[in-house]
């Protein structure tokens, strides 16, 4: 495929776009018009098309049902002031999806698919883009086995999608968070790098039992030890003690997140100190009980960052303090003005559609 022009676009009869409020938009629940649909069959992909936003026709036996061949992404869309079209680092987008693929046993989709399908699609549903200040259309790419049979192996076909909604400015106040240590996100040797499905499937269950709690959200520690912090909830987590920021880094457990490689590309340019290393739960609590947790954050495609205002361990809370200048407030400003092409963008992640 050489050409977005060999992608078929059938356009909706009726669009539902004049009964959105773009003022008022939740996130991820009102969907564009149209969505990309791509098979594979036959030990290979079939050109993508576009149709209009519509539910898919599965058989029971589909392996999806039973085996759990499901991965996705998470992106977005931006408009800047001038109406032009602009995503962030897709092709690291494209390159974790086809990561995740290998890992589930399903076949890779090729570059021009991805990118040249997602920018038809766009193209198509432009007055779907939220113009509002923080606003912007999420995009959710994601494939899953459609091939049928109860034997437990890899399906044989697949099915392709891209859906897009537009989405408001995402506040998720302040999060208090519970540091797990009963259940484990992934293991080693596991999923866990992947994008896969199951993973969120499985932090419903911890994570609703840490609600109950009164927590908003899960601080995931190794499977082994429980010692070291790793996630934060479905987002990377960063850790500030006194002026170093803190990550720990990417394996087999940890989603190689895009948003933290960009935090980390932007604090180094911003002239902080950074850390990739493991992170001991005792050397949080020390921290917190010291003064010198400044900050926690988690960072991740749909906040940008969600910074946590205190944490629970072992039937005590600790508080974090309220910064009028924080590390977090200033990365996410830098990141966003990259995004809405409010700035220079120096890393060249920027990308016209």
């Amino acid at each position: 495929m050489n050409s977005i022009a060999q992608i078929v676009v059938e356009k909706t009869k009726s669009s539902k776009i004049g009964q959105v409020d773009f003022d008022h938009l939740s996130f991820g629940n009102i969907f564009s018009d149209h969505m990309l649909v791509c098979d594979y069959r036959n030990g290979a992909w079939e050109l993508p098309k576009i149709i209009p936003y519509q539910p898919i026709s599965l058989d029971p036996a589909s392996k999806i049902f039973h085996y759990g061949q499901s991965i996705f992404e998470g992106m977005k869309a931006y408009k800047d002031k001038e109406g032009s079209i602009w995503l962030f680092r897709p092709l690291d987008n494209h390159k974790r999806f086809n990561i995740s693929a290998k890992r589930m046993a399903m076949p890779e989709l090729p570059e021009e698919f991805f990118l040249e399908g997602l920018k038809t699609l766009l193209r198509v549903d432009e007055a779907w883009i939220p113009k509002k200040e923080g606003s912007s259309l999420y995009i959710r790419p994601f494939m899953f086995a459609s091939g049928k049979g109860f034997h437990a192996s890899p399906a044989d076909e697949y099915k392709f999608i891209i859906a897009s909604a537009p989405s408001g400015a995402y506040f998720s106040g302040k999060v208090k968070v519970l540091i797990e240590e009963t259940y484990s996100r992934s293991a080693n040797g596991g999923v866990g790098y992947a994008k896969a499905g199951g993973n969120y499937a499985g932090q419903f269950y911890p994570t609703q039992l840490a609600i109950q709690k009164g927590y908003n959200q899960v601080i995931w520690t190794d499977d082994n030890t429980h010692e070291y912090i790793e996630e934060a909830g479905a987002m990377n987590i960063f850790v500030r003690i006194k002026d170093t920021l803190i990550t720990a880094p990417t394996s087999d457990r940890i989603l190689d997140g895009i948003t933290r490689k960009s935090i980390l590309d932007i604090a180094k340019d911003e002239g902080m100190q950074t850390e990739v290393r493991k992170i001991n739960v005792s050397e949080v609590v020390e921290a917190a009980k010291n003064g010198t947790l400044m900050e926690m954050f988690g960072a991740g495609t749909a906040a940008v960052i969600s910074p946590i205002s205190g944490f629970g361990y072992r039937n005590k809370d600790y508080e974090l303090p309220e910064l009028a200048n924080s590390y977090g407030a200033r990365l996410k400003k830098r990141i966003t003005d990259i995004q809405y092409n409010r700035t220079e963008d120096p890393f060249g992640w920027r990308y016209r559609v």
